[in-house]
């Protein structure tokens, strides 16, 4: 009071001002004073009536207050003060805004009047971007006010004040530096922030995550001491949601990062797990929901296969199955376990079988799924749980014909073990117990034993119960209609009608053994085309699917019940359009858009527990063929069924040629590995006769070096052999050089053949651009250069001639004088070694002889190809050198023309300028000049007068 008396001047008595009074004296003072502490004062005064008298002080002091803001950034204390104030007058608290007199009218008076405050304050996106530069000061008295003020922003008025954050340059950055901050009070504050600030915007939504938003939050997590920790590890878990949901860029980002492996610790339980706080349940929901939110069936299918990749990898899901067998779990963290598994192993073969070996903690172990089966038919246990259990099984056999046949092989005859509990009789006591829910689920879930498989369709037709002593078993098929035709409750009926719809559904076989049972199709038929009340309809509707599938899918094979009697009877006993108008009754139901909308059975109450979302799916698919179906004549039907054979014997031929293919296919890949085999075996055979031929020529030299040691030996014995070992051993040099010519002439042989296999490719090569040279004019040049080609191979083929000549002509002469000095060395030396060596020579000279002889062939090879390729290269020249004359006249006459063309446009030209120059000096004499376009239109005037004349007459 004494305060108030200062600002008014210091009087002691007379009436108190009013609360706008004292507010409009403290504003005025704010914007008037000129000492910082006068100033500082009055914000104070004006936080400290912000709450009492919110309208007032928002409607005068808030341009006073963001002056203040603006212009004494020095003074924190002054700046908390403001921010706090602005904080008052913007936030909608309903602990100081709601007292227990006031009603909800009044409430929302407080709402409206925070909005628009908010508006007022984000008029100019300059206030919101000075509120984020004040969100750099590291005081503790103006970054938490601040702090909180963004936040109530962002509630009152979030889509405006996102889009002004996400323009301000670092806007995100600077908001995300409040995690690091070390005052828990301020990181606290800062989490409720990103909180409001990431709801429903993508885009800021990756900017946070990109912004190392996973490993900080993750970070406290950890710190705050996971699942045991306080409000704030729910804080982080709620802002982990906002980033994932939704959001496939984050939830890659959130994966590739390795992140899913870091929540496997959430998910460590004790044995004993008795008294778990309230924060505790709350904190493993929200860990629930964020396994949940990776693997969702509305994210992309690849994104959630690769996500429950990496929980099966990591241990995650094996963490989850020792939540879902411990004991002493609370119901709601049991209920969104069973939930979090199912979409886990939704889909995943490897998912799925792991969960099919799961085993419980009891005597003798017995199968987790036998375990919620037995949960799920029991209706003590609570309607949530019961529904979690049933999708758990939807998922476990979503995709998964394995699964589908383990539970069904569990009915058969030959598998049952009295002994033990099966999933197949647990769903058999579903099926006919006396609790409509038990009957329900049940019947849906052994309709996803069958969904999509044939085989197990006709193998559960094989199911035989025994329904009391003395009586004959009855089929599970009969068993169920049976109890159909006895009107028992709409839940039931209507699970019974979907398991049957969907048992006997593309499955002729099933389709003849429904209609076998004479009292099937005129009970079906009176259920339709009776008029009963509003819960009827749904079981009409079914009812006419059923007959309609029986139409649909029948292979004529029961003469009662062909396709055609059928119709014949649906348009006698109820009439066509009312049949489709019952069937019509399914889809307009109000529940059947809720359940077609998730696979997830959610229901606010067991009553309005009546369809299934896959069954969904298929009415959706059937409606439309089955009300053709039924309006087809059998005229119609022939034609289908003849388009049908034709189809099919398309589609043979068609699968046939692909048989054949796959034939050829692997015959191509069986020669393909035989080529390569034998290429291998090639090259090791052309290794193995390189090493031959080099031991050879060693072998030779030793010969040869040996040869020489004897004739030296024989030199030193006696002086006649000397002069015969004198003449052995220059044989023996001479015959030793000869070989080594030989072998040069064939090097130079192969030589001279490679080179002729490379022109042949060059004359095929010419011959083809020869071919092109009447379209391009270019090819003269490449002709010379082939040219010059051919006159270089020929010159090579005549110095390889004369060099073979030559060596021809030396060979000659050795052996001339290898005769001579055989016939010497015979007179001289000794009988017995003489003969030896001449009988050696003799070898050695007829392996030259064949071996000149064989050259000799290659030459006259040679030469034939030589004249083979001069022919050629003759016919070349003579094309090139026609080609060339007739380029050459068109080239001329080309020149011609052109000049022509330009002499005509010349005078063209020319003719034009003086028709101008006279038709001008006509103008200018006065006469009248009519253009060429009036002329033109003239004589087209003129010709159409004389036609109407002539159709006159």
């Amino acid at each position: 009071m004494n305060f108030f008396r200062g600002v008014m001047g210091g009087q002691a008595a007379g009436p108190q001002p009013s609360g706008a009074d004292t507010i409009q004296k403290l504003c005025d003072r704010v914007a008037s004073s000129t000492l910082l502490e006068d100033r500082r004062d009055a914000v104070r005064a004006l936080k400290s009536l912000s709450k009492k008298y919110r309208m007032e002080v928002g409607t005068q002091a808030m341009d006073h207050l963001i002056n203040i803001l603006q212009t004494d950034r020095s003074d924190s204390e002054i700046l908390g003060y403001a921010l706090d104030t602005l904080y008052n007058i913007i936030c909608n608290d309903e602990e100081e805004e709601q007292d227990e007199s006031e009603d909800e009218n009044s409430q929302k008076q407080a709402d409206d009047l925070g909005a628009q405050f908010t508006d007022t304050f984000i008029q100019d996106p300059e206030h919101v971007t000075l509120l984020l530069t004040l969100l750099e000061e590291f005081d503790f008295h103006v970054r938490w006010p601040g702090v909180k003020l963004l936040t109530a922003l962002l509630k009152n008025q979030g889509v405006q004040v996102q889009g002004i954050i996400l323009v301000s340059p670092m806007g995100v950055s600077r908001l995300m530096d409040l995690l690091a901050d070390s005052r828990e009070v301020i990181r606290n504050d800062g989490l409720l922030l990103l909180q409001q600030l990431t709801k429903s915007n993508a885009a800021i939504q990756k900017i946070v995550a990109f912004e190392s938003a996973f490993e900080r939050l993750l970070d406290i997590i950890t710190e705050e001491g996971s699942s045991d920790g306080g409000i704030v590890v729910e804080d982080c878990l709620l802002l982990l949601l906002n980033l994932l949901k939704n959001n496939s860029s984050n939830q890659n980002f959130f994966k590739e990062g390795s992140y899913i492996q870091r929540m496997k610790p959430w998910f460590e339980v004790g044995d004993d797990n008795s008294g778990w706080s309230a924060q505790k349940v709350t904190n493993l929901h929200l860990m629930l929901q964020l396994v949940r939110v990776m693997v969702s069936p509305v994210n992309s299918p690849g994104a959630t296969a690769s996500c429950q990749k990496s929980m099966y990898q990591c241990g995650l899901l094996q963490q989850l199955c020792t939540i879902l067998m411990a004991t002493g779990v609370p119901a709601d963290i049991l209920t969104e376990t069973i939930n979090t598994v199912s979409e886990v192993i939704r889909g995943s073969q490897v998912n799925q079988d792991y969960f099919a070996s799961v085993n419980a903690p009891s005597n003798p172990p017995r199968p987790a799924i036998v375990v919620l089966l037995m949960s799920m038919v029991n209706e003590r246990q609570p309607f949530v749980l019961r529904c979690a259990v049933l999708y758990c099984f939807q998922c476990f056999l979503y995709k998964n014909q394995k699964g589908q046949g383990e539970i069904v092989a569990t009915l058969l005859p030959s598998t049952i073990d009295a002994n033990s509990i099966s999933a197949g009789q647990l769903l058999c006591g579903g099926l006919f117990s006396a609790d409509s829910l038990s009957n329900w689920c049940a019947a849906v879930a052994l309709a996803h034993a069958l969904q999509d498989n044939l085989t197990q369709k006709e193998q559960l037709l094989r199911v035989q119960l025994a329904t009391s002593l003395g009586k004959p078993p009855v089929s599970l098929l009969q068993q169920c209609t049976n109890i159909l035709s006895q009107g028992s409750k709409v839940q039931t009926r209507v699970g019974l009608l979907m398991l049957l719809c969907t048992w006997i559904n593309n499955c002729p076989i099933a389709v003849t053994h429904f209609l076998h049972n004479q009292e099937n199709v005129p009970f079906l038929t009176a259920q339709i085309s009776e008029n009963l009340g509003e819960d009827e309809r749904l079981v009409q509707g079914l009812c006419a699917l059923l007959l309609g599938i029986c139409i649909y899918y029948n292979d004529n094979s029961l003469e009662n019940y062909t396709k055609e009697k059928l119709k014949q009877l649906i348009e006698k006993r109820i009439g066509k359009e009312n049949f489709v108008e019952k069937l019509g009754f399914i889809t307009k139901h109000e529940l059947y858009s809720r359940a077609a909308q998730k696979p997830q059975p959610v229901f606010p109450s067991p009553e309005q527990m009546l369809f299934d979302h896959e069954f969904t799916k298929l009415v959706k698919e059937l409606e439309g063929v089955i009300t053709k179906a039924v309006h087809k004549s059998s005229e119609e039907e022939k034609k289908e069924e003849e388009v049908k054979k034709t189809l099919e014997q398309h589609d043979n031929i068609v699968t046939q040629y692909k048989e054949l293919i796959r034939e050829q296919d692997a015959q191509i890949q069986e020669l393909k590995e035989q080529v390569e085999s034998v290429s291998s075996q090639n090259e090791q055979l052309q290794t193995t006769i390189t090493q031959q031929l080099s031991q050879i020529q060693q072998h030779k030299d030793q010969y040869n070096i040996l040869k020489l040691k004897l004739g030296k030996e024989n030199q030193s014995q006696s002086n006649n052999q000397g002069d015969g070992s004198q003449v052995n051993g220059l044989q023996t040099e001479e015959l030793t050089q000869l070989r080594e010519e030989v072998e040069e002439l064939r090097k130079q042989q192969a030589l001279l053949q490679t080179q002729l296999y490379d022109k042949d490719s060059l004359i095929s090569t010419l011959k083809s651009e020869v071919a092109q040279t009447t379209e391009e004019t270019t090819s003269g040049s490449d002709n010379t250069e082939l040219l010059k080609d051919l006159e270089a191979l020929k010159s090579q083929i005549q110095s390889q001639s004369t060099e073979i000549s030559e060596l021809k002509m030396e060979r000659q002469e050795l052996l001339r004088r290898v005769e001579t000095e055989s016939s010497d060395a015979g007179l001289s030396s000794d009988g017995s070694l003489d003969s030896a060596k001449m009988a050696d020579l003799e070898r050695r000279l007829a392996a030259q002889t064949s071996e000149t002889e064989i050259l000799k062939d290659e030459a006259n090879s040679l030469s034939k190809g030589r004249a083979e390729l001069e022919q050629q290269l003759a016919s070349a020249t003579s094309t090139v050198a026609i080609l060339q004359t007739e380029k050459a006249k068109l080239q001329t006459e080309l020149q011609e023309s052109k000049k022509e063309q330009d002499d005509l446009l010349m005078l063209l030209a020319d003719q034009d300028q003086k028709i101008h120059s006279l038709k001008q000096r006509l103008k200018d004499l006065g006469q009248t000049v009519e253009d060429e376009d009036d002329l033109d239109a003239k004589e087209l005037t003129d010709e159409d007068d004389e036609e109407d004349e002539e159709d006159e007459d």
